[in-house]
């Protein structure tokens, strides 16, 4: 191990984010192994978040509480708002970061990519999902319309360009689980620390 590395501070981050509508307490390490203790009240999300975890190497517990007899909206997207927060706090100055992050994920006949760029700049394109995915209940509460939100929220919040793209796909739990998978293995390759890289990766000198 570098003295560079020895001497860097943990990339850790705890949110803790209470509406009317729902209360989120989130910690994450960036630097974890994906280890992940999860719990949204909210079954298919919970599946999803795990996921998150695990391909993107990042240590992440939530627990969450929230008006679901109403909608799943308010925990899905408050949520990704937190994970967004952590996210950007964790990141700190982004110094010695890959920056960049590009993964094609398939899962059977879903495939889907997501490229990210921690840019500073909060920016979603996300396209391909078949019509009518939106209104489609995934295991009896989660609505595919809720994958959209996330993203939007976790890129709004942690300042991320995010493209996101389905290129096949049917089976609605597929789709989405194909495109939390891409995430975070785009997201994994962006956070990484690459030893070719000195201070921080932009020609602004801040990103």
């Amino acid at each position: 191990m570098t003295e560079e590395l020895a001497t860097r501070a943990p990339r850790t981050a705890s949110i803790h984010r209470s509406t009317s509508e729902s209360s989120i307490e989130l910690e994450l390490n960036l630097d974890g192994t994906g280890e992940s203790h999860i719990s949204t009240t909210v079954p298919f999300f919970d599946h999803m978040l795990n996921a998150f975890a695990k391909h993107s190497l990042t240590d992440l517990t939530v627990r969450a509480t929230g008006d679901t007899h109403i909608d799943i909206h308010h925990t899905v997207e408050d949520t990704g708002i937190a994970l967004g927060q952590a996210i950007l706090e964790a990141l700190g100055r982004k110094s010695g970061i890959a920056r960049y992050g590009d993964a094609l994920v398939p899962l059977d006949e879903a495939l889907a990519q997501a490229v990210i760029d921690i840019s500073g700049r909060p920016y979603l394109v996300h396209s391909g999902e078949p019509q009518g995915f939106e209104f489609h209940l995934i295991g009896g509460h989660f609505t595919g319309s809720m994958v959209r939100h996330f993203f939007e929220a976790i890129t709004l919040n942690a300042r991320l360009t995010a493209h996101i793209r389905l290129l096949e796909g049917r089976d609605p739990h597929h789709i989405a689980e194909a495109e939390f998978k891409a995430f975070a293995r785009a997201f994994r390759q962006a956070k990484a620390f690459d030893a070719a890289v000195s201070g921080i990766p932009s020609t602004k000198g801040a990103l």
